[in-house]
């Protein structure tokens, strides 16, 4: 038996109950880790809330996780019990002591990544990794905007996003977090609860606009972002934080300057084995050479996963949010 968050039904974190689960063996292609670190990101607390599909109560949480591995399914090479590993991917269930995953979503650590750095910034920093380098592919001079630049994902794309040798604009909500996001690569923090971030961007840029904009925040910057927007420039709507947007007529993005809007995922980006190790090897190779630093903001033990979900919709954590078993 292993301990596992689960959910009966869906709603507030009040929902989240730490119960006991039989895992069983892991299957052909089958990896069995034990979890010493989980991600914990906002898409966790869209399936809690109901927000994403769930398919059937109970239902388990959490998507990435590190450890080391405990046991392998027929036909899995590669990969050694005993050998710290991290996986994303496979469906829900990262919220426990351990897991099973495919083989080909789990990846051995490299020297020099800890357990609890890389289940902080599997999923986030995978997420960057397909925004910067395929959804826009970003070039030295490039302007970008980060909205919640002082995130888990934000601080990775400030980072990333400065080492291509973009100029970046980052929006956040408070001095705090003004001064987080600059020491992690923002160029121009805008605390958006007190400026107008689309005329402040219009201003940085002499008028000319962000050729993409970075937006998990949803319904409460949509329309500023359309503004912000360079002509030929691409919205990428990854999250849906303050809520969804509005619906879009195509016709509007013509005049706003032939822009482009695309709402990306993960998993339409890491399809295949290699498209998974692009991703991650990317993200491995610019946190080892120093370029990009993770900040782990907040470790929670599993059993207090529904603090953390209150924590992040509260918006009072910076960097990534852990738990720990």
């Amino acid at each position: 038996m292993t301990k596992c968050i689960r959910f009966h039904e869906t709603g507030g974190p009040g929902v989240l109950r730490l119960e006991d689960v039989d895992l069983g063996a892991p299957g052909a292609g089958e990896v069995l880790i034990r979890q010493t670190a989980i991600g914990v990101n906002y898409r966790d607390i869209y399936r809690r809330e109901g927000r994403h599909a769930v398919e059937g109560f109970p239902a388990a949480l959490g998507v990435e996780g590190a450890g080391v591995v405990e046991a392998l399914g027929a036909g899995v090479e590669g990969l050694e019990v005993g050998q710290p590993v991290v996986a994303q991917g496979g469906g829900d269930g990262a919220y426990a002591e351990a897991r099973i995953v495919p083989a080909w979503r789990t990846l051995a650590l490299p020297d020099g990544i800890s357990d609890r750095v890389a289940a902080a910034m599997t999923v986030k920093g995978m997420t960057a990794s397909y925004l910067l380098r395929r959804t826009c592919a970003i070039e030295a001079g490039d302007t970008v905007l980060v909205h919640a630049a002082a995130g888990g994902v934000g601080l990775i794309l400030c980072q990333w996003a400065k080492h291509l040798g973009a100029r970046v604009i980052g929006t956040v909500g408070t001095d705090a977090k003004a001064a987080l996001a600059a020491a992690n690569g923002c160029d121009h923090p805008i605390v958006y609860t007190r400026e107008d971030f689309a005329a402040r961007v219009r201003e940085i840029t002499g008028g000319a606009g962000a050729r993409a904009v970075y937006d998990s925040v949803g319904e409460a910057t949509f329309e500023g972002s359309l503004a912000c927007l360079a002509t030929r420039g691409v919205l990428a709507q990854f999250g849906e934080a303050s809520g969804d947007p509005p619906p879009v007529d195509p016709r509007r993005l013509g005049p706003l300057g032939s822009v482009f809007l695309t709402h990306p995922s993960l998993g339409h980006y890491s399809r295949t084995r290699e498209e998974f190790l692009d991703l991650a090897g990317s993200l491995m190779d610019v946190v080892r050479s120093g370029a990009v630093k993770i900040a782990i903001g907040h470790v929670y033990p599993l059993a207090d996963a529904a603090e953390a979900h209150r924590a992040m919709a509260a918006r009072e954590t910076t960097g990534s949010v852990i738990l720990v078993p």
